[in-house]
This record gives structure tokens, sequence and C-alpha cells, in this order.
């Protein structure tokens, strides 16, 4: 009897998170700017940038985040499957 539970992929290298982390980062900033700029423009650079971050880093940690881990370890995975 063989064991086929699927081996745990390694936790990311930090090229590879540095590269997940700007993938979630970079649009989230552009689509919040977008849709609020126009609204926050008149507020200091200051609590203009904690409005931004207020919103952004929850979208990255609890939405972004964990979908780009879950594809990494499906590509980790299909990989795995081939070899």
């Amino acid at each position: 009897m063989t064991d086929s539970r699927p081996v745990a992929p390694r936790p990311p290298s930090q090229h590879e998170l540095a590269l997940m982390i700007w993938l979630a980062v970079t649009p989230t900033l552009l689509v919040i700017n977008i849709v609020l700029g126009p609204l926050i423009a008149a507020l200091p650079v200051v609590p203009r940038t904690m409005v931004v971050v207020t919103i952004a880093v929850p979208i990255v940690i609890y939405g972004l985040m964990p979908l780009l881990h879950k594809l990494r370890r499906r590509l980790h995975a299909r990989r795995a499957a081939r070899s």
C-alpha cells in the first residue's frame, strides 16, 4: 500500500515570495489609486498614504496572497506529477 497524499511543497524562496508580493501589491495599489485618487487627492501625502495602505494591506494579506499561495502549490504539484 502506497501513500497517495501529495507532498507539501517547500515554502516559497525569498525571490518567489518577493514576486508574489509584487504581483499582489502592484495591481491592488493601482486600482485603489484609480478609484480613490480623485476623492483623496486633496489630502496631504501622509494621510493619503495611510488611507491607501489601510485598504490595500487587508486585500493583499487576506485576499490575494492566499490565492497566490494556492496557485503556487498547484504549479508545484503539476511539476511534481510530470517528474
